[in-house]
């Protein structure tokens, strides 16, 4: 009996790995009149001026330097030094409930029964072991009835727009939106800034689907 549990249990355990490691699917969005890089500079700036000073903030936004700098972009110490300033927004919202139903299912309950069951007479009616408290997993699963569950599904999403310092003007404008179920802006921040600079600057008017993978699978 250990070794059929073992052996059943060994394909559950990969499962959980697979959807451990599911890779992330952004939507990109992106209009462009980016110059070739020929020294420019840049400076990223918050949409919102409280984020200035994020510690938070600061993580992001060196991630996106990261991006620029290597299409050939400089980072700049200030916005009077840059040529380009870029300007940053990322967040999650606080998720809707989706609700999935499971149609039931006979066949389980009777391969059940022909491999554990073991039905007797007596003389007033039929009973079998589950009488006396052996417990039925498909008898707590529903017995074939459609089972329902409910899961919260996030929205986050990453803006970035860049402009040119000298006269105001937009070169960039990208937005890389995604669905999931974890709100971690941590996780979901990271994502979305590779999502965003995949094929950089990319064609524009065209939304595309990327998919990033987990980093153990780059």
């Amino acid at each position: 009996m250990s070794r059929k549990i073992l052996a059943l249990a060994a394909p559950l355990a990969l499962l959980a790995v697979a959807a451990c490691t599911t890779p992330f699917r952004a939507d990109v969005a992106r209009f462009q009149q980016m110059p070739a890089p020929q020294g420019q500079s840049f400076y990223i700036q918050p949409a919102e001026e409280g984020k200035a000073d994020s510690l938070e903030f600061a993580t992001y936004a060196n991630l996106v330097s990261a991006e620029l700098g290597d299409y050939g972009y400089t980072p700049a110490n200030s916005p009077q030094d840059a040529t380009l300033v870029v300007t940053m927004d990322y967040g999650v919202d606080d998720g809707r409930e989706r609700i999935v139903t499971t149609p039931g299912s006979y066949r389980g309950y009777w391969g059940h029964r022909s491999l554990f069951y073991s039905p007797y007479y007596s003389r007033l009616r039929w009973r079998s072991p589950y009488y006396y408290g052996w417990y039925d997993p498909f008898f707590d699963s529903g017995f074939g009835y459609p089972r329902v569950r409910s899961y919260t599904l996030y929205t986050s999403e990453l803006d970035l727009r860049i402009a040119r310092i000298a006269d105001g003007e937009p070169v960039f404008e990208g937005r890389a939106r995604a669905r999931s179920r974890n709100d971690a802006l941590t996780e979901l921040v990271p994502n979305l800034v590779e999502a965003m600079f995949t094929n950089f600057p990319g064609n524009s008017g065209e939304e595309v689907r990327i998919t990033v993978l987990p980093p153990e699978d780059r």
